[in-house]
């Protein structure tokens, strides 16, 4: 078996807090030079970025890629609508799920997968204000007992 190098680039911890991630779907994603040269510097930020789907393809809407310093006029808009590569049946079930109520697409890492630049997109449902809080209290409680846990071993 071959094993995949996987390199994280960025990850988007805020559709992690905001939304409930029930699937997640891998895609490719077009770029220019410049753009992947600024990823390998680890260059990109995906807190507000989000997907639709407009005349059978996938788009990514507020992704940014800040520019290459040694890019000059190579150097592309840093938050341009780029487009996301997934087979056209993927993309018609999951134009499918979207139209359902309250779910949206949400990508969730921008991450290297060997050369090539893959995207992890989650179909997300959002999240009420009483989860968010139920989410920070069994985190919290979780730490709590890591930690005497840890200091128990200690003894």
């Amino acid at each position: 078996m071959k094993k995949e190098n996987l390199k994280t680039i960025a990850r988007n911890k805020k559709a992690y807090h905001d939304y409930f991630v029930d699937e997640s779907y891998e895609a490719g994603i077009e770029l220019c030079g410049t753009e992947v040269k600024s990823l390998r510097n680890g260059r990109c930020n995906l807190k507000d970025a989000w997907c639709s789907i407009e005349d059978g393809e996938l788009l990514i809407h507020g992704m940014h890629i800040s520019p290459y310093e040694h890019g000059n006029v190579f150097n592309r808009d840093p938050v341009r609508v780029r487009r996301l590569l997934m087979h056209k049946k993927e993309i018609m079930h999951l134009f499918g799920i979207v139209k359902q109520k309250g779910y949206s697409l949400i990508p969730l890492s921008i991450y290297f997968k060997g050369s090539l630049v893959k995207v992890q997109v989650g179909l997300c449902r959002g999240k009420k204000l009483y989860d968010k809080r139920a989410d920070l209290a069994a985190r919290a409680a979780k730490r709590d007992i890591d930690r005497a846990m840890k200091t128990r071993i200690r003894m």
